[in-house]
């Protein structure tokens, strides 16, 4: 387990080289605004990257549903790098509205400062049976968990690229091995647009993402600089990663259209039937959601994967 000496609120440090959770732990609170939006109404998806959680909520809540409507009352469900918790707390939230009365989340990141955001976001929430816990740890460790341990896992955005490219298949076979059910995966294309994760790119003054070895430098508009692993996935990468440790089910492009050419409401004006619009790029995005010409240029790539039948076996990674 990982420990991290920065608190949030405390006053920025430098961080260390190719060390992601010091960026994390940098970005602090104002993370919460840039990656999920508005933190009291985490279901109004009101980040910049609302189109593409709104796809993943969908596809989780009828999971959910499904599960409920089956009779069942008790649900464990993991997030890998949950960052400050919002996934996993709209999840055991919703899961809680259908009825489960046994429920036990569990999240982990690598930053401490995430952590205790979650922490703090999850002392809001009381529900009868559930059991929330949020921890400090490293994917690139071995996870702490019995074989299928979960009906649900999750690890989305910005988790597996900032994986050293040498430790890739031992956390994919790890997420493969503690889920019973199914596992959510979402990775940064290598089509993408640009990203430096912890905020929006206009919070930079300068980047680099140098793909040869895997890294993102960043000097921050605030005087700090960060560095870190940051490797962009290809589609057949992703599904290649998790083809021998289960049974695929789906490879979909998350925002090909949303962030190149919906309107932005700080920005610009009104143009023409804005209602019309909108329903041309998400029908857009339904159309070319599973291109092979366009995979690879979305912003981000949705891995859902349901654990091997029994007996079938995982093939070492």
């Amino acid at each position: 387990m990982l420990t991290s000496t920065h608190q949030a609120g405390h006053e920025r440090r430098p961080a260390a080289p190719d060390d992601a959770a010091s960026a994390y732990d940098l970005a602090g609170a104002g993370y919460v605004a840039y990656a999920d939006g508005d933190a009291l109404r985490p279901l109004d998806f009101s980040s910049r990257y609302g189109h593409a959680d709104r796809q993943i909520w969908a596809r989780i809540d009828a999971m959910l549903t499904g599960l409920a409507a089956s009779g069942r009352t008790s649900l464990r469900v993991l997030d890998a790098g949950c960052g400050p918790g919002t996934w996993l707390l709209r999840l055991a939230r919703r899961a809680a509205a259908l009825g489960f009365t046994d429920i036990a989340a569990d999240g982990f990141d690598i930053s401490g400062t995430m952590i205790e955001l979650a922490r703090g976001a999850a002392a809001a929430l009381e529900a009868p049976g559930l059991r929330l816990s949020f921890t400090v740890a490293d994917a690139t460790e071995p996870l702490p968990f019995t074989d299928g341990a979960f009906d649900l896992c999750l690890c989305l955005y910005g988790v597996l690229n900032h994986i050293p490219r040498p430790a890739m298949h031992a956390v994919a076979a790890e997420l493969a091995r503690v889920t019973a059910g199914t596992l959510f995966v979402t990775v940064r294309t290598v089509g993408s647009l640009p990203t430096i994760y912890i905020d929006g790119v206009e919070k930079a003054a300068a980047w680099r993402q140098d793909n040869s070895l895997d890294r993102l430098d960043i000097d921050m508009r605030d005087g700090t600089h960060v560095s870190f692993v940051s490797h962009l996935f290809s589609a057949r990468e992703l599904e290649a990663l998790f083809a021998a440790k289960l049974s695929m089910q789906q490879v979909t492009g998350l925002d090909l259209f949303h962030s190149r050419f919906a309107p932005h409401p700080h920005w610009n004006p009104a143009i023409g039937d804005e209602g019309e619009f909108q329903h041309d790029l998400d029908e857009l995005e339904r159309r070319y959601a599973h291109s092979r010409h366009f995979l690879d240029r979305a912003s981000h790539i949705l891995l859902t994967g349901r654990s091997l039948p029994p007996g079938q076996g995982r093939r070492p990674g």
